[in-house]
């Protein structure tokens, strides 16, 4: 893989991991537009560290004092119930993501597919916008409602879904207000992000052959610093405006791929490896 290419490919996942429209579905649809090949589930899940660093840099106060504090002196405290509540909602999307590695390697990675979640989720957004009380703080989520929006970030097993965008829009449904949303699933995606990553790395090795893991460090290291821009961007833009824009924009770009497969511009592929 090309150098400017692996750290095009960290700004894509770390700008897009936490904005609610789906990375993986950006690093599949700018290869395709680029004519360069897909760079597989492998790549795209390894790259995933760099935002991995950045969301744990960004909220290490609460990963490495507060939580573990909690968890050792106040176990009755919301942050020591938090910190187990994260573990509990991310065994749905191991689950998940143990049962349908196959389908998410390969079919899933369609431009057919990916179109269709962009659209999907996008209304999904749009209901919950109209719909969510707003009224919940982070510090009042129960174990029930992490544990549901750890299900909702299931379906970003599928390109296009988005897991920020599913786990936020599950929090708005559950009464969160938009920037609490946004927190938890930021929070819930850590062990998630750092599970894919590290379980991905032997494939993403072997995908790339000699000399992978130079464009692998550059494409982390692009990841971190426009994540971590990300996360503080959303955070702040959450406080004074919904996710109509991001809507509009999935939207628009669900059904403008979808344009493009159906008139033999983009070939929908059915993902994999390059």
């Amino acid at each position: 893989m090309q150098l400017w290419f692996a750290a095009l490919l960290g700004v894509v996942q770390g700008l897009t991991e936490f904005l609610p429209v789906s990375s993986t579905a950006h690093l599949r649809i700018v290869p395709a537009l680029l004519g360069q090949p897909d760079p597989g589930t492998a790549f795209s899940a390894v790259i995933q560290l760099g935002t991995l660093l950045a969301v744990v840099a960004y909220f290490a106060r609460d990963l490495f004092v507060t939580m573990p504090r909690a968890l050792l002196f106040d176990r009755r405290s919301h942050d020591a119930k938090l910190a187990i509540y994260l573990i509990v909602g991310t065994i749905p999307i191991v689950v998940a993501g143990l049962s349908l590695k196959d389908f998410v390697t390969g079919d899933a990675r369609s431009l057919y597919v990916i179109a269709g979640a962009l659209v999907g989720v996008g209304l999904i957004f749009l209901v919950a916008e109209r719909v969510g009380t707003r009224v919940k703080g982070i510090d009042a989520v129960t174990l029930t409602d992490v544990f549901l929006v750890g299900c909702a970030q299931t379906l970003a097993l599928v390109p296009g879904a988005s897991r920020s965008g599913t786990t936020i829009a599950c929090a708005l449904f559950l009464g969160l207000r938009r920037s609490d949303a946004a927190r938890l699933s930021f929070l819930l995606g850590v062990p998630a992000i750092a599970g894919a990553g590290i379980f991905e790395l032997r494939d993403a090795l072997h995908q790339l052959g000699p000399g992978a893991w130079l464009p692998m460090g550059i494409g982390i290291a692009t990841a971190l610093i426009s994540g971590y821009v990300s996360i503080a961007w959303l955070l702040r833009f959450l406080q004074r405006r919904g996710l109509g824009s991001f809507d509009v924009y999935r939207i628009a770009l669900g059904l403008l791929i979808l344009g493009l497969c159906i008139g033999g511009v983009l070939a929908p592929g059915s993902g994999g490896a390059p």
